[in-house]
């Protein structure tokens, strides 16, 4: 089936062609990196995690959304979801491979992974971590492809593969509980250590990823023949509109505990993401516009009338994605470090090369997609 991913017209290679050229430009600036280091990036002694890991954490997401389909189709027999939920699993491939890559590209000396498994260790969270993403993604592309090739030759899938499923579907909730245990899990960074890190982190996913699901399904009826359907998209809007009420409601009680309880250290982290602190405010315009992208999303897909247009269901979605990635990612994982636990306030403002590399393994993780996408899309009008 591999071959109908290499098979396409002038503007489908020169879409693979531009993502090869940001690719090829992110890997030039990551030679530099591994060869001098992380201080190309803008990162600190004070912050240690930025850009990098505001991506693994955000992606984790958009790859744990996944079940969003799968537990409908599989569990409750929602035959609408049928032509999307392949979709959604190879959205969860690519998802989980740039979470991977981001995960290498941070640790400066890629060789220091396999120290997860020369020296594995049960207790600590990043050792589960490990385990939880790398067995997801395996499950993905083993159930995917199975069940897509079956489909290509006419078949039902073999037994075997609904076992899989079933077990995707509660480790598709631990890869994003996991990831969160490992910021809830660190006592020294009070801004993280909050008991709702892992519902807040579901809530979001569930928002963010059906929410991209949704705009693919767009691009790819306008780019080529197929046609998700009117209801399984309005049916993921309803999720997105929830989701996204339940992430917002989560946000807004942290934040009322914070200011009423008036705990400093707490405090201090919120100032510095809301108003700026000491003179510092590099992420106040950041969080600002989360804000107000989650606010115009909010109108437009609680309100049944502006959700069924499909225009404005594209803005929403594209509001529901930029807000979260904002909020989740650079809002959530740099303020963790600002103020430090000594009260330092190191500003952290990504470099050029730190872009170029983000902008490169998003590129790979979108060259994957749209690989996998086609592949599905040549089986599914070769059905047709």
């Amino acid at each position: 089936m591999l071959e109908k991913g290499l098979s396409g017209d002038r503007k489908y290679w020169g879409w693979v062609g531009f993502l090869f050229l940001l690719i090829g430009v992110g890997l030039f600036f990551y030679l530099r990196q591994l060869n001098y280091g992380l201080g190309i990036t803008g990162m600190s002694r004070n912050v240690t995690w930025a850009l990098y890991i505001a991506q693994f954490t955000f992606l984790v997401g958009v790859a744990a959304s996944a079940v969003m389909l799968v537990l409908p189709y599989y569990l409750h027999d929602y035959k609408s979801f049928g032509k999307i939920t392949i979709l959604g699993e190879f959205l969860a491939v690519a998802s989980v491979f740039m979470c991977l890559t981001f995960i290498i590209v941070d640790l400066g000396q890629p060789a220091r992974a396999f120290n997860v498994l020369i020296y594995p260790t049960l207790s600590s969270i990043l050792f589960w971590d490990m385990i939880v993403l790398n067995g997801y993604l395996f499950l993905n592309i083993v159930i995917g492809w199975t069940v897509l090739a079956a489909e290509e030759k006419s078949m039902p899938p073999p037994g075997w593969v609904k076992s899989l499923i079933y077990l995707s579907i509660p480790w598709a909730i631990s890869i994003h509980t996991v990831t969160a245990f490992i910021y809830a899990g660190l006592p020294g960074r009070s801004f993280w250590l909050t008991a709702i890190m892992a519902p807040r982190f579901l809530a979001s996913a569930f928002a963010s990823g059906p929410a991209l699901l949704i705009l693919l399904c767009f691009i790819l009826r306008k780019f080529s023949r197929f046609d998700a359907g009117r209801e399984p998209i309005q049916a993921l809007a309803k999720i997105v509109t929830y989701a996204l009420i339940a992430s917002i409601f989560f946000v807004v009680m942290e934040i009322f505990t914070v200011f009423y309880s008036q705990v400093p250290e707490h405090v201090q982290h919120f100032k510095y993401l809301f108003v700026g602190l000491h003179g510092h405010h590099a992420l106040v315009p950041w969080m600002w516009a989360s804000i107000i992208l989650a606010a115009v999303a909010m109108v437009l897909l609680i309100n049944p009338r502006t959700r069924r247009n499909e225009t404005l269901l594209g803005v929403g979605c594209a509001a529901v994605f930029a807000s979260l990635w904002v909020e989740k990612g650079l809002g959530l994982v740099v303020t963790g470090f600002i103020p430090s636990p000594l009260e330092k306030i190191t500003e952290y403002f990504p470099t050029g090369p730190e872009v170029a590399i983000t902008l490169g393994v998003w590129a790979m993780g979108l060259l994957i997609l749209t690989v996998l996408f086609k592949v599905a899309l040549g089986v599914k009008e070769e059905m047709e």
